[in-house]
């Protein structure tokens, strides 16, 4: 694994980068995220009033997060202040805040959304990030976690040719299952995702009957407390 990545370095350029890597699939860059957020919400059982985007970057869900549950209390958290300073001045009514050495929080959420994180976490690293995640959840807090799919080739093809993954270690979906397990989490549901591009939306409802197929380019994991 190479050094870890400081995406401090990819703040003004995130956004051609992500386009460069995944135009070939929408040219749409606010497709993946209103995708996931959408799906998040179809997940989620109970209600909610307060939510965590962790590792949120430069806040490109949070908007969609907002719009999806609009009683909410979003807030976002990231390990690179240039990200949060970017997010705070396209969301300047939401609360961010710089994740600082996996410190515990407050049982406070009721759901924490979670995309593209984990394989950016050393693997020694990963057990107690799941652990800070269950201890911020309220009594019944739900989280779900989309990661890269290591079974789909192309993905694996991207993560390799794309700078701001260049420290990625890719986590099969019983690893990160088992990781929310053993931080006291049970398991919900899990399933790929990310099949069939937008431009082709007559087949856009076959998607959620291909959650079983581990040909997705990304999978989720639907965990609650």
């Amino acid at each position: 694994m190479s050094e870890r990545v400081n995406f401090d370095q990819y703040t003004k350029n995130y956004d051609q980068l992500l386009q460069e890597q995944t135009g070939f699939f929408s040219k749409d860059d606010d497709y993946f995220a209103r995708y996931k957020v959408e799906l998040a919400k179809a997940c989620i059982k109970n209600p909610v009033k307060r939510i965590l985007e962790y590792g949120c970057g430069i806040g490109r869900n949070i908007p969609f997060l907002k719009a999806a549950f609009p009683d909410a209390d979003v807030v976002g958290s990231d390990i690179s202040p240039a990200s949060l300073e970017v997010a705070m001045k396209q969301q300047p009514d939401v609360q961010f805040f710089l994740e600082d050495d996996l410190a515990p929080g407050k049982s406070e959420f009721d759901l924490i959304f979670v995309a593209g994180v984990f394989h950016h976490i050393p693997p020694s690293q990963r057990g107690d990030a799941a652990m800070l995640l269950a201890s911020r959840l309220t009594a019944h807090g739900e989280a779900i976690v989309f990661e890269h799919n290591p079974y789909n080739p192309v993905t694996r093809r991207i993560v390799s040719n794309c700078a701001y993954d260049a420290d990625a270690v890719l986590l099969k979906p019983s690893e990160l299952m088992a990781l929310l397990s053993e931080a006291g989490l049970r398991g919900a549901a899990q399933g790929y995702c990310l099949f069939i591009p937008p431009s082709l939306n007559k087949l856009l409802w076959l998607e959620p009957k291909l959650k079983w197929l581990p040909l997705g380019g990304q999978y989720f994991v639907h965990a609650a407390k």
